[in-house]
């Protein structure tokens, strides 16, 4: 790898991994972004698309124009390697994390692996999958000195360093957040700090892959933790009849507050999914942890209890629940609480619910027979007597008071919420 020239394998093209594929093509490096889906492969190549995010179609369209960035199904040689596929629960676990798509990533780079390369996990991964990673390197090609191992200087450098970003922000945060850059070794460390500083803005930190991965871990669990104690007062203001948005309100006003805002569960395959690797590592000591994870799963149960109450006091009422996504303003129904509340409402009640998301074109798979429908926003509130707010989409907080007047509403994200 040198300054003015540098080859990079970006190893999958999903949400991270095509926007980091694009990132790195614009600072001036020849990517090839590796995938196992002829289709998405045949998509990039074409400049275009699969997944929504700000501002990505047009730079994936100028970076393959310029011929920085295409799109294969094999792995080449490369000066860099940058694993970015997904890290699962193992299939009939307890949250087990699955890191077989990353060694299989390992498995694919090894025998095109040449001296001097360096090779980067960005996936979310337990703590030591990078040594794993780096040990299974080693068995696949033992002509090669691997870090940490080799008494001699090693042949290769590997890395771990985790993406800090929010969809719908994600071309922009890519650069501009700070990292955190953990090596096998100091000297792997650098080689990667010296990597992402071509692209990157932010401070990168460097550390050991260990802490690296662990760092990733908790930033999600902290969040989770935060979120859980909203989601929980929003539970106990049920039962005992508050309103849990004046509470919240009110109690930020203190100094040292402040209380994130509830919502029908927690979504996404981070924060939803990391913490369990943390409780997955240490299962005795992770008490806290573990308890959020439960809360914020728990908080869909209770909103589907509610929402079905609701409905079952209305029998001649269309439903329209809005939103499946598991944020705001963005295509993303990974983990969604929001979808599976949505799905089970419709598994429940049919033909009566009505599904407003503005970022889908059809259902998912889950609601094929069930009889629900999509619906446009104004078809939901002409025909509607209910509404469920799942999701707080931009859509949906700009529908006035007057258009939702006549409807009951059970709006679990506080969008229409009047301030005291």
């Amino acid at each position: 790898m040198t300054n003015d020239r540098c080859t990079v394998a970006v190893v999958g093209l999903g949400y991270i991994g095509l926007p980091t594929a694009a990132i790195i093509a614009r600072s001036g490096c020849e990517v090839t972004g590796v995938d196992t889906s002829e289709a998405v492969v045949e998509t990039v190549n074409r400049g275009d698309i699969h997944i929504e995010e700000v501002d990505l179609d047009g730079l994936v369209q100028a970076v393959v124009s310029r011929g920085t960035l295409k799109a294969s199904t094999q792995m080449p040689e490369a000066d860099v390697y940058v694993i970015a596929v997904p890290t699962p629960f193992k299939r009939d676990s307890a949250h087990e994390p699955d890191t077989a798509y990353v060694m299989a990533a390992a498995d694919a780079i090894a025998p095109v692996l040449k001296p001097g390369a360096l090779v980067i996990v960005e996936s979310t991964c337990p703590v030591g999958t990078t040594d794993a990673v780096r040990d299974r390197l080693a068995e696949k090609r033992s002509d090669l000195a691997m870090p940490g191992i080799a008494p001699a200087t090693p042949d290769i450098a590997i890395a771990y360093c985790p993406e800090r970003v929010l969809p719908g922000r994600i071309l922009e945060e890519l650069v501009h957040n700070d990292r955190s850059v953990g090596g096998i070794t100091p000297r792997c460390a650098r080689k990667a700090l010296a990597f992402y500083k071509r692209f990157v803005r932010g401070e990168c930190v460097t550390t050991e892959a260990r802490a690296a991965e662990m760092t990733k871990l908790v930033e999600n669990a902290f969040r989770d933790v935060n979120i859980a104690f909203a989601n929980e007062l929003s539970m106990i203001a049920d039962r005992q009849g508050l309103d849990v948005w004046e509470v919240i309100r009110l109690a930020n006003r203190h100094p040292r507050v402040n209380i994130l805002q509830p919502g029908p569960g927690v979504g996404g395959h981070c924060i939803a999914v990391d913490p369990w690797f943390i409780v997955h590592g240490a299962p005795e000591d992770s008490r806290v942890i573990r308890t959020a994870r439960e809360v914020n799963d728990a908080k869909m149960h209770h909103v589907l209890e509610q929402a079905t109450a609701l409905i079952e006091e209305s029998p001649e009422a269309q439903v329209a629940c809005l939103g499946l996504a598991f944020k705001a303003n963005i295509d993303d129904f990974r983990e969604s609480p929001a979808r599976f509340i949505a799905a089970r409402l419709a598994r429940k009640f049919g033909e009566r619910i009505n599904i407003v998301e503005p970022y889908a074109k059809e259902l998912p798979v889950e609601f094929g027979d069930t009889g629900a429908s999509l619906v446009d926003i104004d078809t939901a509130l002409e025909t509607c007597g209910i509404l469920i707010v799942l999701v707080d989409h931009d859509l949906f907080r700009s529908i006035p008071a007057e258009e939702r007047r006549d409807a009951m509403v059970y709006d679990t994200r506080g969008i229409w919420q009047t301030p005291g």
